[in-house]
């Protein structure tokens, strides 16, 4: 390989190559040197690369001083023949700079960056202190920057303070004609408030006085009101009452009018069925009597007096019932829960209720007898689902009224002269008929009799 140009031999190489810097190399000339060696580096093949920079072959010089500038830079401190490779790539490109340098007189044009950085790769005699001139140069010239800039800066600063301070005495004046504007303003507004406060309150104090008579209004106007509709709805109330009465009184005549024609029409069935039912019993003659007829003797074949009480029956005879019921327009009240818990309290109360009333109605087929069935509805659970059966009546007692209650009123409801019976063991029930006119009999008797069913 050919030598550099510029007269370094290989005893100026070993002679640069044994000084050393005793301090870092100053970042300018760093950065030119890494620089160098990445645009030198392209043209090296891998195999003159040192190992750790062979990955960075194909980058760009700029990619490549970015990525791997500080493995180049160790390389080429480290590398002696990666070093002179680099270093004969140079003095290809910059052969005046590199033979100046060979020759101990760099060129007094050039950059010191430049001289420096380019000593470091070719390490001519003295390049030491080339390289350390070189940095003080750059520090010099960088003091000397930052002294202009800093001169700069501080005229700035100074032409922008004195602004500054213009522009404060400017706005000083400004706020304070603002200030002594706003403060008579603000006497002006004081002054508009203090008379806007009076004005409130004089109108609060109307306002309130305004509050004070209209609720004395309102108050008066509503308990006018409250009186007007007082006085409404009891004028309503007797409106309604002199209707309701009117009502009750058209009702209970037309009532009136039909219950008296029933117990009448009732109580003349009753005397024809009772005449013909005596005629047929005394077996009367058909019609016509005769002045002899009225002698009192006995005919043959006709009963004695003896014989007709014979006839009489007992109180628990069943018989009894019979005859009571052969009567004419025969009417059977039965008390119920009295019969079922005399006869078979141990059933429970629904099946009581359907073996009284089928009872009952088997004995209404044979005699013909209007029925009635009375239970108690405070002994109802729940309302119950029942099918009267047929010829026989079947009531509950309203809530409050008690079946004896609703007995008596049955039986007070009759005309008086119809026969009506009472079954119930229960003396005020018995006691309460018997005013009415029924005639009263024991449970027992019902219970034997409904037992020939």
């Amino acid at each position: 390989m050919e030598q550099p140009t510029g007269g370094t031999g290989p005893a100026d190489a070993a002679d640069g190559a044994a000084e050393s810097l005793d301090r870092p190399l100053p970042e300018g000339v760093r950065r030119k040197v890494v620089a160098l060696v990445s645009d030198a580096f392209g043209g090296l093949t891998v195999g003159e690369l040192p190992s750790q920079l062979r990955q960075y072959a194909r980058f760009t010089p700029s990619r490549r001083a970015k990525f791997a500038g500080n493995a180049m830079a160790a390389a080429l401190e480290s590398d002696p023949a990666f070093r002179r490779r680099i270093a004969e790539r140079v003095t290809q490109t910059q052969p005046e700079l590199a033979g100046a340098l060979g020759a101990g007189a760099p060129p007094a044009a050039a950059d010191p960056v430049d001289v420096a950085a380019a000593a470091y790769v070719l390490r001519p005699a003295g390049w030491v202190k080339l390289v350390a001139a070189a940095g003080e140069e750059v520090q010099r010239a960088h003091a000397e920057r930052a002294d202009e800039e800093t001169r700069r800066e501080l005229e700035r600063l100074r032409e922008e303070l004195d602004h500054a301070r213009g522009q404060t005495r400017a706005d000083t004046e400004r706020l304070r004609s603002e200030l002594e504007a706003s403060r008579k303003e603000t006497d002006s507004l004081h002054r508009k408030l203090r008379s806007a406060l009076s004005e409130v309150k004089r109108g609060e104090a109307a306002l309130r006085k305004a509050a004070a008579e209209a609720d004395g209004v309102r108050a008066e106007a509503a308990a006018q009101v409250s009186a007007a509709e007082s006085e409404t709805r009891r004028l309503k109330a007797r409106l309604a009452e002199a209707e309701a009465s009117v009502e009750a009184g058209r009702r209970a005549a037309r009532e009136g009018r039909s219950v008296e024609d029933m117990r009448l029409r009732l109580l003349l069935d009753t005397v024809l069925d009772a005449a013909q039912g005596l005629r047929r019993e005394l077996a009367l003659p058909p019609s016509s009597t005769r002045p002899a007829d009225s002698v009192d003797a006995v005919e043959p074949g006709r009963m004695s007096p003896k014989d007709i009480a014979a006839r009489a029956l007992s109180e628990t005879d069943p018989a009894l019932l019979d005859q009571l019921l052969a009567l004419p327009q025969a009417h059977l009240i039965v008390d119920g829960y009295n019969v079922t818990k005399t006869g078979y309290p141990q059933m429970p109360l629904e099946k009581q209720r359907l073996r009284l009333l089928g009872g009952l109605s088997v004995l209404a087929a044979q005699t013909g007898a209007e029925m009635t069935c009375v239970f108690d509805g405070a002994e109802l659970a729940a309302p119950v689902l029942l099918a009267p059966p047929r010829g026989v009546r079947v009531l509950f007692s309203k809530a409050g009224v008690t079946a004896d209650e609703l007995i008596r009123q049955l039986a007070r409801a009759e005309p008086p002269g119809r026969p009506v019976v009472v079954v119930s063991t229960d003396r005020e029930v018995a006691d309460g008929v018997a005013k009415a006119g029924a005639r009263p009999v024991a449970s027992v008797l019902l219970l034997k009799r409904l037992s020939r069913v």
